[in-house]
C-alpha cells in the first residue's frame, strides 16, 4: 500500500458541500486536500453539444446511477423504496446534473419541534446561517429578486430573475386568481454576465450540463478558486474506508487510485461530503475493532432517518401555445402558500410548488415529468401536437419527516468496480407525508385549472425524484440521538466532520443545495477558528 504525505484536512467528495468547504479552508491558508471518485467533466462532453442529446437522459447522462453504470458510480439497491436515489459522481457532483433551483430553508424549518412538536429543532437557526447563505450566493451566482414575503430580507441577488415567459405568465394568472403566494424563484443560473461567466440563453435542458457555464455548478464556481489558492483535488480516487488510530481518531483514508492501486492518505482532520447515501455507506464500510458497527455509529443512527423530498408531478395542458419548451426547465416560479403547518388540513408541515416548463420533443413524447407516454399508433401525432409546447408542470415538493425505519444499509451482494459493498435503501412514505402529497396534488390541480388548463395529468409519486438525500447522519447535541454535533463533528470521533445533506435534522420542502452549502461554510469557519486545537 502506498502512503501519501500527511495533510491538515482531507475532504472526501467534490460536490456542492465539499467544494464550498475546501474553498473556505484554502482561503485561510490551511493545507487541504479533496478526494473525488469521479473525474473532471469537460463541457464539450455535455449531451447538448450533440444533435441526439435527448437520448442521453436514459443512457450515459441518466439521473439514476443504476442506469448510467459508469465506472465511478456505485450500485444502489432501491427495490424496497418507491423513490430511487439520484446523484452524479464527478468534480461538481450533482450540481452538474441539477436544474439549479436555489431557495433556502425558511426560519421555521429549523424549529419544527418548537412550532409543531415533531422531530427535533436544529442546533442553530436560519439567522446563524444568514452570513453563509450570502457568501454562497455570491460564489454561485444567483438570479432572483429580493422582497419575497415568505423570507426575511435577503442580500441583493447577483443578477435579475429568470424571465417568466409565456408559460410563467399563464400560471401566475391562475395563482393570482386564487390569491396564492408566488415569487420568481432564486436560481443558480445567471441572467447577466457575472464572474467571467455568460448569461443563460434559455436553451432549456439544464439538468444535462450547462455548456455556457451560466449554471452555477461547483466545478466552475468554487473549484477553480480553491485550487488557485492551494487546495489539492485528486480525481479517480475512490475511498474504501476511513482509517482509525489506536486512540480512536480518524488518521486518514484508504482509497483506490486511478490505476486501481490501494493508497493511504493521512490527515489530521477528515471531512465527509459524500451525500446522504455515500456518507453513511462509507461510515458503515469503515469497520474496526474499536468501531465494529461502523465508524461514528455508537448511537446506531448512521444511515437512519433518511429523508427524500417526495415529488408529485401535475401537468396542465392548455389550448394556447405556451412556448413552454423555452428556458430553464424548473426554475421560474416558486409558491410557498402551503409551506407552513395548517392543522385544519390534518397534517403538520407542508409543501412547496415549483413551477416547471414543458419538455423538448422526445421528453414530451415520453410523457414529460409525469411520465405518462403519448401512446404510439394512429393518434400519436395528434396527441403530441396537443401537448408539445402547450403544457407546463407543477412539482409538489413535500416535506419528509425523519423516521428511523427509513434508512441506508450496506448491500454486500452489490459491489462497485473496486469490490466495495453498495448501498440498499429501505424507505416507505410516512402517513404524514402521504397526506401532504394528497393535498398538494389537489391544490396543484386547482391552480392549473384556474390558469386555464383543459386537462390535468397526475403522477402522485415520481419514482425518479430522489434528488435530495438527507438526514442519515443526523446533527444534534446528544450522542444518544444524533451522529454529529452542532458543528458537524462526530460525537464518537472528535476529528471527523460531516458537512453534506446527511446532517439535516428535518427536510423542509425546498431544494436543499443552498442550505447544504451554507452549513458547509458554517462548519468550515468553526474548523478555521479552532484549527490550532483541532490540529494538535
Amino acid at each position: 500500500m502506498g502512503k501519501r504525505g500527511k495533510v491538515d484536512v482531507l475532504v472526501v467528495g467534490a460536490g456542492a458541500s465539499g467544494a464550498a468547504f475546501t474553498w473556505s479552508l484554502a482561503r485561510a491558508g490551511i493545507n487541504v486536500m479533496c478526494l473525488e471518485q469521479g473525474r473532471w467533466i469537460n463541457s464539450n462532453e455535455y449531451p447538448t453539444t450533440r444533435t441526439d442529446w435527448e437520448l442521453s437522459r436514459n443512457k450515459e447522462f441518466a439521473k439514476d446511477p443504476n442506469v448510467r453504470r459508469l465506472p465511478e458510480d456505485y450500485p444502489i439497491n432501491s427495490i424496497n423504496s418507491p423513490i430511487a436515489p439520484l446523484m452524479y459522481n464527478a468534480v461538481g457532483g450533482s450540481t452538474i446534473h441539477w436544474s439549479a433551483q436555489f431557495p433556502r430553508l425558511k426560519p421555521s424549518d429549523f424549529r419544527v419541534k418548537t412550532f409543531d412538536n415533531v422531530a427535533d429543532d436544529w442546533p442553530f437557526t436560519y439567522h446563524d446561517l444568514e452570513k453563509y447563505f450570502d457568501i454562497n450566493d455570491r460564489m454561485m451566482g444567483v438570479a432572483g429578486i429580493t422582497g419575497d414575503p415568505m423570507y426575511p430580507p435577503k442580500s441583493s441577488r447577483q443578477t435579475g430573475p429568470l424571465p417568466l415567459d409565456k408559460a410563467g405568465s399563464v400560471i401566475v394568472k391562475g395563482l393570482d386568481k386564487l390569491g396564492w403566494h408566488w415569487w420568481p424563484s432564486d436560481a443558480a443560473i445567471l441572467t447577466e454576465p457575472y464572474d467571467d461567466r455568460l448569461p443563460c440563453n434559455n436553451c432549456g435542458p439544464c439538468e444535462l450540463g450547462c455548456v455556457r457555464g451560466s449554471k452555477g455548478s461547483t466545478d466552475i464556481t468554487y473549484w477553480p478558486k480553491a485550487i488557485k489558492m492551494g487546495a489539492i483535488l485528486k480525481t479517480h480516487a475512490r475511498v474504501k474506508e476511513i482509517s482509525v488510530s489506536p486512540e480512536g481518531l480518524a488518521d486518514g483514508v484508504i482509497y483506490f487510485d486511478a490505476k486501481g492501486d490501494i493508497q493511504k492518505q493521512e490527515a489530521q482532520i477528515v471531512v465527509l461530503a459524500c451525500n446522504g447515501i455515500g456518507t453513511p455507506r462509507l461510515l458503515l464500510n469503515s469497520v474496526s475493532r474499536k468501531f465494529p458497527g461502523g465508524l461514528a455509529n455508537s448511537s446506531g443512527l448512521v444511515g437512519r432517518n433518511l429523508m427524500f423530498h417526495p415529488y408529485a408531478m401535475v401537468m396542465g395542458i392548455f389550448e394556447e401555445d405556451l412556448e413552454s419548451y423555452k428556458g430553464p426547465a424548473s426554475c421560474s416560479i416558486i409558491s410557498q402558500e402551503f409551506h407552513e403547518t395548517d392543522l385544519k388540513q390534518g397534517f403538520v408541515r407542508g409543501f412547496t410548488f415549483q413551477i416547471g416548463r414543458g419538455g423538448a420533443p422526445l421528453h414530451t413524447a415520453l410523457g414529460s415529468q409525469p411520465g405518462y407516454r403519448i401512446p404510439w399508433g394512429a393518434n400519436h401525432r395528434e396527441k403530441f401536437t396537443e401537448r408539445y409546447s402547450h403544457n407546463l408542470n407543477i412539482s409538489v415538493c413535500g416535506e419528509d419527516l425523519p423516521e428511523q425505519h427509513n434508512r441506508v444499509v450496506l448491500d454486500h451482494n452489490l459491489k462497485d468496480t473496486h469490490g466495495i459493498p453498495g448501498a440498499r435503501i429501505e424507505y416507505t412514505l410516512g402517513t404524514n407525508s402521504s397526506k401532504i402529497m394528497d393535498k398538494g396534488i389537489e391544490r396543484a390541480k386547482e391552480a392549473l385549472q384556474a390558469a386555464g388548463a383543459y386537462e390535468v395529468v397526475i403522477n402522485p409519486l415520481l419514482r425518479e425524484s430522489g434528488w435530495h438525500l438527507l438526514g442519515t447522519t443526523k446533527m444534534g447535541g446528544n450522542s444518544d440521538n444524533s451522529v454529529v454535533d452542532g458543528v458537524g463533528r462526530a460525537h464518537d470521533v472528535k476529528n471527523l466532520f460531516i458537512i453534506d445533506g446527511s446532517v439535516f435534522v428535518t427536510s423542509g420542502s425546498v431544494n436543499p443545495t443552498s442550505t447544504i452549502q451554507a452549513i458547509a461554510l458554517y462548519i468550515a469557519d468553526h474548523v478555521k477558528n479552532n484549527s490550532r486545537h483541532l490540529l494538535d
